[in-house]
């Protein structure tokens, strides 16, 4: 499924992405979430037959949002296994058929992620210019469900997964303006353990800092309101937590918290301190060496 909004140029990309994939079993249904129908219509007519015959389009007249679009794309498909292919994210070729090859070899799970490059780039009119690449959470062994805890460890590009998990889960939640992945992909992990499909990335995550409307990536161009709203959520599991198992647990690691906030607040001041002094920093590192060695 892909979503999309008046922003033809990355479309366009994104439908050379899909269309470039080594593995031919595929559907697409774009969700115009309230853009103009006429760009998407020209579009599709740079397609070959065989390609358009394998794209169905769900026109909403108005914004519905993030997650209404997607849970519509959703009903709209017919795949046991799904992603969303965000409209200026990509791929390598070979990403969906490494993903099914795996899912199909390990029934047992739920879902593969690909590793993921982040594309820094610009866009200049039509054009899009690629400035750098690094790689996403390159230390990451696998998608841990207590990493999840702070930050969402693979977005919805990167991530195939089976229909089935709907039938569990549900549908991404509505409600939600942003993060809805970050809270699908964590009760993803809370059933079971996600490998990664490769060591190399297959996912290609595009970003572009200071863009801001149709051209912004959320995750930027939207930062406040993923602030504002990672920490409603994140309020309202503590509450749930506390109406579950009491304040005791959450008070006692509060205290533990503050403890070691303020120690580290007194060695970063004594270090600011010594700085100025070395001589000084020098002859109490020496004195507390001799000491260990004489007791």
């Amino acid at each position: 499924m892909t979503r999309t909004k008046d922003r033809p140029v990355f479309l366009r990309r994104a439908l050379a992405s899909i269309d470039a994939q080594t593995l031919r079993d595929w559907e697409l249904v774009i969700v115009n979430d309230g853009g103009a129908p006429d760009a998407i219509d020209a579009l599709l007519s740079e397609l070959s037959p065989a390609t358009r015959s394998r794209i169905r389009v769900v026109t909403h007249d108005e914004p519905r949002g993030r997650w209404q679009a997607a849970n519509a794309g959703i009903k709209a498909s017919s795949g046991d296994l799904l992603i969303l292919h965000d409209d200026d994210d990509s791929w390598a070729a070979t990403f969906l058929e490494r993903a099914s090859t795996y899912l199909a070899a390990n029934p047992d799970r739920v879902g593969v992620v690909s590793r993921i490059e982040i594309i820094w780039e610009e866009r200049c009119g039509d054009t899009i210019v690629e400035k750098s690449r690094e790689r996403f959470l390159p230390e990451s062994v696998a998608p841990l469900l207590m990493d999840q805890q702070r930050f969402n460890q693979f977005v919805p590009i990167s991530f195939l997964y089976r229909r089935s998990l709907h039938d569990v889960l549900g549908l991404y939640t509505e409600s939600l303006p942003v993060v809805g992945d970050w809270v699908f992909n964590t009760r993803v992990l809370e059933l079971g353990p996600l490998e990664y499909l490769d060591p190399a990335p297959l996912v290609y995550w595009h970003q572009r800092p200071g863009a801001s409307g149709s051209d912004g990536n959320s995750v930027i161009s939207a930062r406040a309101e993923h602030a504002r709203v990672d920490a409603l959520l994140r309020d309202q599991q503590f509450r749930d937590y506390i109406a579950q198992h009491g304040p005791g647990g959450a008070l006692y690691f509060e205290r533990r918290l503050r403890q070691t906030e303020e120690l580290v607040k007194r060695e970063m001041q004594a270090l600011r301190h010594d700085s100025m002094h070395p001589l000084r920093s020098v002859y109490r590192r020496a004195h507390s060496l001799f000491s260990r060695r004489v007791k």
